[in-house]
């Protein structure tokens, strides 16, 4: 019983330190063919069509894109290939 007993301890640790690394994560997108005014509004669509995705702001004057996701659903390459399935390409702002 002891034995059953630490397992289901060490199974229960492991899963809730999976969780404890995951987070939410902010990351601003440089995003380019943005040329009109309903530009930021299919990029924004675009990415919170992605699993994960919190919050999208897109801004047309800075042609970026601030997105805050849960890093254990999603990750940067997958919003940088919805904005770039969209029409949009884009990639993390250095």
């Amino acid at each position: 019983m002891p034995k059953f007993i630490a397992s289901v301890a060490l199974a229960f640790g492991l899963v809730a330190s999976s969780a404890v690394f995951a987070g939410e994560r902010t990351v601003t997108l440089v995003v380019k063919n943005m040329s009109c005014a309903d530009c930021p509004l299919i990029v924004k669509k675009s990415l919170e069509r992605v699993p994960g995705v919190a919050k999208a702001e897109v801004s047309f004057k800075d042609k970026t894109a601030i997105v805050t996701f849960d890093d254990a659903k999603a990750d940067v390459r997958a919003l940088t290939n919805a904005t770039t399935n969209a029409g949009y390409p884009s990639a993390p702002k250095s």
